[in-house]
């Protein structure tokens, strides 16, 4: 019987904007309420423009480990994809919503047939989750994956830190 050897996805990493990743899809670290406000929901949210942001809000309540996807707005990007990693705006989160958050968006990502996925550090600001344990709880969730269709993920963050923490866990 011969089996056909699980795929795995290549991970990338980068230092820099999430607006700047060569992926189809970006995630946005999303709060349930899909309100867009600092930190990297801003920064897409000013690009992207305020539609984007209805279009999330519309979906809400989004649960923590689910995600919802909306268009790219004014972005290159043909969708973003919304993963909340806390209930309420600006609270501090456990670890494990990071690993929640990763896996709905990579689940996301590959129903709606995607095949590049950008993710910045996930939780990391006002969640007050680690670059260390953010990184591996992502890692390990990106690692545990079972694509059908995704095959690159990129981690892309503008913070030194976040981006080492992933380079010494790949």
């Amino acid at each position: 019987m011969v089996h056909e050897a699980a795929r795995s996805l290549d991970i990338k990493v980068m230092q820099g904007s999430i607006l700047d990743a060569e992926t189809q899809v970006i995630v946005n670290a999303a709060n349930s309420h899909g309100l867009m406000g600092g930190g990297v929901a801003g920064v897409i949210r000013r690009e992207a423009g305020f539609q984007v942001e209805e279009e999330a809000r519309k979906q809400a309540p989004i649960p923590v480990g689910m995600a919802v996807l909306t268009s790219g707005g004014r972005t290159k990007f043909r969708g973003i994809i919304h993963a909340p990693t806390m209930p309420e705006p600006a609270m501090r989160i456990p670890p494990t919503n990071v690993g929640a958050a990763t896996r709905a968006a990579l689940v996301l990502a590959d129903e709606q047939g995607f095949q590049s996925l950008a993710l910045p550090g996930l939780g990391t600001g006002v969640g007050k989750v680690s670059p260390q344990e953010c990184a591996r709880e992502m890692i390990e969730e990106i690692r545990r994956f079972q694509p059908e269709f995704l095959q690159s993920v990129v981690l892309i963050d503008i913070d030194s830190v976040m981006v080492q923490a992933w380079q010494n866990l790949l």
